[in-house]
């Protein structure tokens, strides 16, 4: 049945684009692998590495866009669910450090000796196994959406006001993870990673498995959020975002809608953040920053909203650019830049990228069969002048 409803859902779009991807998790592993170095075809590590972030990024952008390109929730704090994901695969990634640390404690990680902690917080216990870890990640942010979400979804809170409070929520987050007294490392964070499942982190054959897994992710994720939205409940979402009220007087619980929708994008978010640590190589307070939330709604409005591998492909392409010019001479207005793009995109191209194209596709469509054959194959034949 699962089978089934996952292949009645993809169109040549979606097929497209989840080729595409598989095509790079194969390929650029193995040329970054089995290629000789200076070779034009071998991809470095560094790019890897760096390509490996977008796609984390692009998971984030699905997670954003599942619920305000489809059921018209703009959260502006999903950072924080990427920001706990990542902390949660930190966590394990510290503990796996042990006696190599630079006070060679085998328990408490470097920051908390120096911090002169007497024993490991209670709820850093567990995260020395990888299966526990991998469970954190989806269930802290997925507690968090939930209880948030229960609260403000429960109370009616809806528009700019809930934009507002996801705001407040990853500020506060923020504030508490800067304390050196939080355990979590305070301003530097969590970093100076040796291993993960025992394979070296800096080692090229684990940057390339690492590379591949996050297009898996992004694969997995994508199918989900097509699955969703081409289901009845997609509709259902569909509905309550274009009508929430009328969709609430027609006997639908719109509350528990958006709840399930809600949890299911932070948990999304919380995998790609996952993903993103060991990657980059540290995680810190940084990621809570609001300002980072409302980067990854911009590259979802400037792929399309609620197109799905519109977020995918506006998350590669803002963050492409922004490593373009943050190297040089317009480093120091790259967000000037950011900003007069989503202006742009919002005055231009209002549907996004892919939303502009899908929409110029259909018109060249629509033109190309005549009418008599376009209503045929709808089933609808003109009727007969009667004789």
């Amino acid at each position: 049945m699962m089978p089934h409803l996952l292949t009645r859902s993809l169109d040549r779009g979606a097929s497209i684009f989840l080729l595409v991807v598989a095509a790079c998790g194969i390929l650029i592993p193995l040329s970054n692998l089995l290629l000789p170095a200076g070779s034009a075809l071998q991809v470095p590590t560094y790019l890897v590495a760096l390509w490996g972030k977008y796609v984390c990024y692009a998971i984030l952008a699905l997670s954003i866009d599942l619920i305000w390109g489809y059921c018209g929730i703009l959260s502006l704090g999903h950072g924080a669910f990427f920001a706990l994901g990542g902390y949660a695969m930190g966590m394990y990634l510290m503990r796996q450090i042990g006696t190599r640390g630079v006070y060679g404690n085998p328990l408490l990680p470097d920051f908390m000796v120096f911090l002169n902690y007497a024993k490991l917080p209670w709820y850093w216990h567990g995260f020395d196994m990888f299966w526990f870890a991998a469970l954190m990640v989806l269930v802290v942010p997925g507690l968090l959406a939930f209880g948030f979400g229960w609260l403000a979804f429960r109370s009616r809170v809806t528009g700019v006001y809930l934009s507002i409070i996801t705001q407040a929520m990853t500020y506060a987050l923020l504030l508490a993870f800067f304390r050196n007294d939080f355990g979590f490392g305070g301003n530097n964070g969590l970093t100076d990673f040796k291993d993960i499942l025992g394979f070296n982190v800096q080692a090229e054959g684990t940057r390339a498995a690492l590379f591949a897994l996050s297009c898996l992710s992004l694969i997995i994720a994508f199918l989900i959020c097509r699955a969703v939205v081409t289901s009845k409940l997609g509709k259902v979402l569909i509905a309550i975002r274009d009508a929430e009220s009328r969709t609430r007087f027609l006997g639908y619980r719109v509350e528990s809608y958006k709840l399930f929708v809600f949890t299911l994008s932070a948990c999304m978010a919380g995998v790609a953040g996952a993903l993103y640590v060991p990657q980059v190589g540290i995680i810190n307070p940084s990621e809570f920053a609001p300002g980072n939330s409302i980067e990854a709604v911009i590259w979802v409005a400037v792929g399309g909203r609620g197109t799905l591998v519109g977020a995918a492909l506006g998350a590669v392409v803002v963050n492409y650019a922004k490593t373009f010019f943050t190297s040089g001479l317009l480093a120091p207005y790259w967000l000037f830049m950011l900003g007069a793009l989503f202006v742009l995109v919002t005055l231009l191209l209002p549907k996004g990228i892919i939303g502009t194209f899908n929409s110029w596709w259909d018109q060249l469509s629509t033109k190309t069969p005549n009418a008599e054959s376009a209503a045929r194959e709808d089933g609808v034949t003109e009727p007969k002048m009667a004789e």
